[in-house]
Formats: C-alpha cells, structure tokens, sequence
C-alpha cells in the first residue's frame, strides 16, 4: 500500500476510532460535568450526538469544495489538526456547554473524510475507484472494530483518558501526513471557490442536474438511512429479543465491523470484477433486503451471529455507488461530490436514530398490540426495496460536471 493511501485509510480509521473512543465514557463524563442523573445524561448524550451529525451534514460540502479549490492536503492536515485540537478540549471541559463547543467543532473537522475520499478519487483510474474506496469503508470498519474496545480499556485510567488518546492519533497522524501526502490538485483542475454550490442544498441542486446523478443520491441516502438501524437499536433489539448482556451486545458489533471491513478492503474488489458496479451494487442490495428480512424474524440469538458476515456483504453497496457517481462528475468537482455524499449519510444518521428508536419503542410500549422487537429492521428492508426500485430506474451517465 502506498504511503498516500495508507494516510487516507488512517485518517477514516482515526476517525472512526476517535468517535468510538469515547463512547464508553460519554454517559460518565456528562453526568460528572452536569451533575445529573443517567437519564438526564442520556438525553445531553442524543444532544451531542446529533448535533455532531448536524454539524457534518452543513459544513461537508464546504469542506469538500475547499478542498477542489485549496487542494488536498492543506485542508486534510488543518481539518486533522482541528480535530486533534478539539479533543484536547474536550479532555479539559468542566462544563456540557464546552463539550457541546466541542462537539459543533469536532462535527465539522470530521468532514474529512470528504477530502479523504476526493484524495482517493484523484489518485485512483475511475475502474479502480469503487474499490478503493471499499479501502476507505474497511478503515472506517476496522476503526468502528477498535474504538469502542480501546476506549474502555483506557476508560480504567479515568473519563479524559480516551480524549487524550484520540488527540494524540490525530496529531500522529498530521504528523505522518504531512510527510508522506503529496497535493493532487493540479493548477489545471483547481476550480473557483462558489459558495451557492458550498451548502448541502446549493451541492445537491447543482449536481442532482447531472443525468442519472440525483436518483444515485437518493438510493445513497436510503441505504444509509435503513443501515441506521444497527447502530440505533441493536442493543435495544437484542437485550429485548435474546435478553444479551452489554458484553455480548458489544462482541456482536465487533463481530459485524470485522466482516465489514473484510467485505470493503478484501471482497469488493472480485465482487467488482465479476459484477461490475451495477451488478455490485445489485449483489449487496440481495443480500441487504434478505438480512433485515431474516434479522427482524428469526428467534435463535445464535441464528443471528450466524448471519452476522451475510449481513455485511451489503457494505458494497455505497463504495460500488461512489465509484459510479465519481466516474459522472468532473475531475475538479470530486471534493464537492464527496461533500454531498458526507452530508447525505450525516442526514441519515440525524434522521435514522429517531425514525427506528420511535419504530422500536411503539412495538416494545407495555400496551402495543403487536409486541414485535424486529419491526425496525423490517422498516429498514421496506426502505431497501424502495432503494432498489429507484437504481434499477437508473441508465449510465453520458456526461460530467464542471
């Protein structure tokens, strides 16, 4: 691998291990600087976490933009040493205002991973594309695998610990960046900063024009929309359906991010191969529709450990559709479509949580008529079909952007 591309796998996987680091210590680190209750501490909790989405969905695009216009790697490295910045804040924080600050802050500089799949873009042939961006969905993978582990193992050192962790990995790598990452915006290509295309709505008018491009976005965003049911009420849905502890809640989300950096960095290239995009695509969404299906059905726990790697295999599907929608788009419009497509999985991740959280808690409620854990993946493969139908819909792009 090379040292470029082992820096943008590094920063996804930092990014995603940066967020799974503090998670063990959020409900403790809130109830110890606001005094509170654990209920009153989860609620700041849903605060925090949404407005870091909110914060993602608004600024990625201007990332991405800034990184069309500026280059690369000076809005990788500042965006990186933002980040490192800002857990150091929130390592010191004695107020929830500050660690709300702090999470406005920290929601922005993860934009990076715009930029970082821009970089990909700008370096990989549009064949390549799709895979390697599989490798930027491994490292997010293997960071959602490590995060939560390494967080609660440093958690024994105290609440700020895994803040200070998750700071100095940002700042290690800048450092290795800032060695190894070459610009890849040549002068020819840099595009002139417009802040009407700089905005969510303002990216998705001015691309959703391009043929084939807006319906792409849409089955993006349901893919991500339906996937938020994993990390919104898997633990809910198995403490209800199979009664698990919190350790073996925890050992099955290892067990799913394992297979699904597997499926991203190893799989997806022969799926790619023997498929081809479209087919790629196709081939996840089989196995999506099934998965949700048989997840929201079956009793056995040990059933669906099982169907855990099954389960994964739809991870091709939006490195497959990243590399179809970049292949439409002009050279020196990658940073902005990689914006958009961070804004449309951020919106999913502010939409999602409360759409399945509120599906569970109906067919879970005391006096439901139907007491049914599973409805929320069933909700999850409604909107997969409907995901479905529009990209069959869908014809390959005769033009690109400018």
């Amino acid at each position: 691998m090379r040292p470029a591309v082992l820096f943008i796998v590094l920063t996804v996987m930092i990014d995603a291990m940066g967020i799974g680091l503090i998670i063990p210590v959020m409900p403790d680190l809130i109830a110890q600087v606001q005094g509170a209750n654990l209920s009153r501490a989860a609620l700041w909790g849903g605060v925090l976490a949404t407005t870091f989405a909110v914060m993602q969905f608004l600024f990625s695009p201007l990332v991405g933009s800034l990184s069309d216009r500026f280059g690369r790697r000076p809005v990788l490295l500042m965006s990186l040493t933002v980040m490192a910045l800002d857990y150091v804040v929130m390592a010191v924080a004695g107020s929830i205002w500050l660690l709300l600050l702090g999470r406005v802050v920290g929601g922005i500089s993860a934009a990076t991973g715009a930029t970082a799949s821009a970089y990909m873009a700008d370096i990989s042939a549009p064949k390549d594309r799709a895979a390697n961006f599989g490798l930027i969905g491994a490292g997010f993978g293997a960071g959602f695998v490590l995060g939560p582990v390494a967080g609660g193992m440093l958690a024994e050192f105290g609440t700020r610990a895994p803040f200070w962790a998750a700071a100095a990995l940002a700042a290690g790598n800048v450092a290795f960046g800032w060695f190894v990452l070459k610009e890849t915006v040549s002068p020819e290509i840099r595009r002139a900063m417009s802040w009407r295309r700089a905005n969510p709505f303002g990216a998705v008018k001015h691309l959703g024009q391009l043929p084939g491009i807006r319906r792409l976005l849409l089955v993006y965003f349901l893919y991500h929309l339906a996937f938020a049911v994993y990390p919104s009420v898997w633990s809910f849905f198995g403490k209800a359906q199979f009664d698990w502890s919190p350790a073996m809640i925890g050992g099955s989300l290892a067990l799913f991010g394992v297979a699904m950096a597997l499926v991203q960095g190893v799989l997806i290239r022969p799926v790619l191969a023997r498929f081809g995009e479209r087919g790629t695509v196709l081939f996840g969404y089989v196995f999506s529709v099934a998965t949700y299906f048989l997840i929201a059905t079956i009793t056995s726990s040990m059933t669906i450990l099982i169907l855990t790697p099954m389960a994964a295999l739809a991870g091709v599907i939006p490195a497959a559709l990243q590399g179809v929608m970049s292949q439409a788009v002009a050279q020196n419009a990658q940073g902005e479509l990689q914006g958009v497509l961070t804004s449309a999985s951020a919106l999913a991740m502010v939409v999602g949580p409360l759409v399945m959280t509120g599906t569970f808690a109906v067919f879970t409620a005391p006096e439901a008529a139907i007491y049914f854990p599973g409805a929320p993946f069933l909700l999850s493969m409604v909107l997969t079909i409907v995901a479905v139908s529009v990209f069959l819909r869908w014809r390959v792009p005769t033009g690109g952007a400018t």
